[in-house]
């Protein structure tokens, strides 16, 4: 088809105009935060290290998912600028779906950062070096591309003969193969494949590096040594609890979760791309001496 329309928030189209508010201030910390996140960083020297380089990475990853959704999500809630060209709508697809999975490999690089700094820290520096954490990053990018590329491909030689009404905020994979006519079982067993190779892959490397950082904290003898040890990884934690849950029930929702109303399901959605960015900044920024330092 020529294009979509986009739904924005169903359910809720009436109060849409006011829902957009809160998103738009959120989008404006999240651009803020991390724009400055990625100055300090390329600014000041002694934070040329591997783990800000991580920050740097994962600041980017939401500059992009932000942009990629957000501009367009007002347009519909502020404007009524619903429809969104075929092209356009395959490429807000890739954007979303590659930074998604660039970002949950980044938190995985830096579960495997804390770990190796806790558990095995004399040999930090010589395990995650800079070129190492350089190539860590690529291989998270290219991964991100080669298994979302296919997502387009899929879509591009699809039929779409049913309403061309994406029940969306914007072009998720799913909701726009629910548009599509023929069958559509590729599309489904490819895209568990791919939320199994990442989200699984790198939430199974999170669980076992903070397994193995908590049997290595409660060792400690010294209450303050393991008071430090869990201050250095809480905020990692909460990090990835705030990407994590509402990427899975967004996930399982659009497979498994009919009885959900959907204006739950798509807010959900867009608080997704929207929370994690936000919050990525401050809980670094605050937590991180460092760049509390260079920042005031």
């Amino acid at each position: 088809p020529p294009y979509f329309l986009l739904a924005g928030i169903p359910g809720l189209e009436k109060e849409q105009f006011w829902i957009a508010f809160p998103f738009c201030i959120m989008y404006v910390i999240a651009v803020l935060g991390n724009i400055t996140l990625l100055l300090i960083i390329k600014s000041e020297p002694s934070l040329h290290e591997p783990m800000y380089f991580l920050l740097a990475m994962l600041a980017f990853t939401d500059l992009v998912l932000t942009t990629s959704t957000l501009p367009k999500m007002l347009g519909i809630f502020w404007l009524g600028s619903r429809e969104i060209g075929f092209g356009c709508c395959l490429a807000q697809l890739f954007f979303i779906h590659t930074f998604s999975s660039v970002e949950s490999g980044v938190l995985m690089a830096m579960a495997l950062d804390r770990y190796i700094a806790i558990c095995h820290p004399l040999r930090h520096s010589s395990i995650l070096s800079v070129p190492a954490v350089v190539a860590l990053e690529s291989l998270v990018l290219v991964r991100g591309v080669l298994l979302v590329s296919p997502f387009c491909f899929l879509l591009h030689r699809m039929s779409f003969c049913r309403h061309h009404i994406i029940s969306h905020s914007y072009c998720e994979h799913m909701a726009v193969v629910k548009l599509a006519c023929g069958d559509t079982r590729v599309n489904a067993i490819y895209g568990l494949f791919v939320a199994f190779v990442v989200t699984g892959f790198d939430m199974i490397l999170i669980s076992v590096s903070y397994t193995m950082i908590l049997g290595v904290v409660m060792r400690l003898s010294s209450p303050e040594a393991r008071l430090k040890a869990f201050s250095t990884c809480a905020s990692h934690v909460c990090v990835i609890l705030a990407f994590y849950v509402p990427a899975l029930f967004t996930f399982l929702t659009h497979r498994f979760g009919q009885s959900i109303p959907p204006q739950v399901h798509i807010t959900v959605a867009n608080l997704y791309l929207l929370v994690p960015p936000m919050l990525n900044p401050i809980v670094y920024g605050v937590r991180t001496k460092k760049l509390w330092d260079r920042a005031v």
